[in-house]
């Protein structure tokens, strides 16, 4: 069953130790820092009980990125659901509910991956998918170790420190909890390569919020920046926010455990499963979303500065046109190319190949597409008023409305527009994303290793070698 909006709000106020500027969070729904965003994610959930959207995001019941799909329309139709969710905060909220939730629908399709030598997760794995679906969850995840914890003699890195009845107690940190002070569930394990014998860290597991001995230290809080929506349209209410995750002894049921010290399991499930394909539909279908975005941004400021129609715009207009082409046609392209999972016994996932490469492609053309909205915004972005408020004062309001105004655009128009500009392109909020965009999958060596590995390399190997195979000292014209 899928659940109202109020309801996944009230899940979260459950007691989870959130911590921000040194303060305890007692209330992520109530707290300046939070709440607006909370809202958002609370809004996505309502969309499933919109007459017109539900067709899209619910089957059977559940939400569709929950289904494992058994079919190329099935993809279509996931990618579907993902589009109308990513639409709803214009693609800036990344790790939405229905992220995690096609994760999970991975593990689901090869739950056998999760059997290792020492260990059987497999039912565990089949479990926590279910349990998202049934209960209509936001889990996110955590898998990066912090950097202080990297050296010789890492007692900082999350890893398992004993075992009592029922289950294992774990200790350490992991970092860049993308929403995580947001969601029901944390996934926490880890997407790098492990050494063979480094089998303390070697854990999956899913856990509560609310658990004893779980922090959560959140970075700035660009909401609670942000003097008003009017000024800050997108960070005051799309600001999913990162923490780092602090276990102090925490206790994980057994139940709850998909791996457990097998560094070879505790890898594959991302990479032998369709759940990291099925993260990069979702993430893949919201870029191309947020493309979209912001080259209708592009176009609204180039006809708010009367330059729409100059050929060096129009050219560069095109260029982002194209980028947008682009991002739709990788994941048109990895659905077109699906593969069969466990001999079709899984379902199907989006191709692997085209999954790898719009990884690498998103995380370079991201920072293009913001540069060249950017040039078209010109030099309006560093003069804006300080405040919407500006527009309302009884002496400064008319000069604003003034010099502001443009031929056909008044000044509130455009000041709201390069308000909106800003937020997405130049502020604080905006670098994030920026770096999001490059990072939010892993470091680029992890995914360009797996791509080097995932099947072309020999198809492009064999070409080069057939042409060398073909002349030799005696070869003549």
């Amino acid at each position: 069953m899928t659940r109202s909006g109020q309801e996944y709000l009230e899940g979260l106020r459950d007691g989870r130790e959130i911590w921000l500027d040194g303060e305890r969070v007692e209330d992520v729904t109530a707290h300046p820092a939070f709440r607006a965003s909370a809202a958002s994610f609370a809004g996505l959930y309502d969309l499933a009980d919109d007459p017109v959207h539900r067709p899209v995001l619910v089957q059977g019941g559940v939400r569709r990125a929950c289904a494992v799909p058994r079919s190329y329309e099935d993809l279509v139709a996931r990618r579907r659901a993902f589009r109308t969710t990513a639409a709803a905060s214009y693609g800036f909220l990344g790790r939405t509910p229905d992220y995690m939730a096609a994760g999970a629908a991975g593990f689901a399709a090869a739950p056998a991956v999760f059997t290792g030598d020492t260990f059987d997760g497999a039912d565990h794995a089949l479990a926590f998918h279910r349990r998202i679906a049934e209960g209509d969850l936001h889990v996110a995840f955590t898998l990066t170790n912090p950097a202080s914890g990297r050296g010789e003699d890492d007692d900082l890195t999350l890893r398992v420190v004993g075992e009592r009845d029922g289950g294992i107690v774990v200790r350490g940190a992991k970092t860049i909890g993308t929403g995580a002070v947001f969601a029901d569930e944390l996934l926490v394990g880890t997407i790098e390569p492990l050494a063979a014998d480094d089998t303390e860290r070697a854990v999956t597991f899913s856990v509560r919020l609310d658990t004893p001995g779980l922090k959560l230290i959140s970075r700035t809080s660009y909401e609670e920046r942000s003097r008003s929506v009017f000024d800050h349209p997108l960070s005051s209410r799309y600001d999913e926010n990162d923490a780092m995750l602090v276990c102090e002894d925490v206790f994980v049921p057994w139940e709850r455990v998909l791996t457990y010290r097998d560094p070879a399991t505790t890898g594959a499930i991302w990479w032998r499963t369709p759940a990291y394909p099925n993260l990069v539909h979702q993430a893949a279908t919201r870029f191309w979303t947020k493309l979209e975005f912001l080259t209708g941004l592009a176009i609204l400021l180039t006809r708010s500065n009367g330059t729409e129609k100059l050929p060096p715009v129009t050219q560069a207009l095109g260029r982002l046109l194209g980028m947008v082409a682009q991002a739709k046609a990788f994941v048109l392209a990895a659905e077109a190319s699906y593969e069969e999972v466990d001999g079709g016994r899984g379902g199907v996932r989006p191709g692997q190949e085209i999954s790898f490469a719009q990884r690498i492609m998103a995380g370079e053309l991201y920072p293009r597409a913001v540069q060249d909205v950017k040039l078209l915004a010109g030099g309006a972005l560093v003069q804006l008023p300080a405040s919407g408020r500006d527009l309302l004062h009884p002496e400064l309001g008319p000069l604003v409305r003034r010099y502001f105004a443009t031929p056909g655009h008044s000044a509130e128009d455009r000041v709201k527009l390069l308000k909106l500009a800003w937020d997405a392109l130049g502020s604080e909020f905006a670098g994030r994303h920026e770096q999001y965009e490059r990072f939010y999958h892993g470091a680029p060596h992890v995914y360009l290793t797996m791509q080097t590995w995932a099947g072309a390399a020999g198809e492009c190997e064999n070409l080069a070698r057939a042409c060398l195979d073909g002349y030799g000292l005696g070869t003549t014209r």
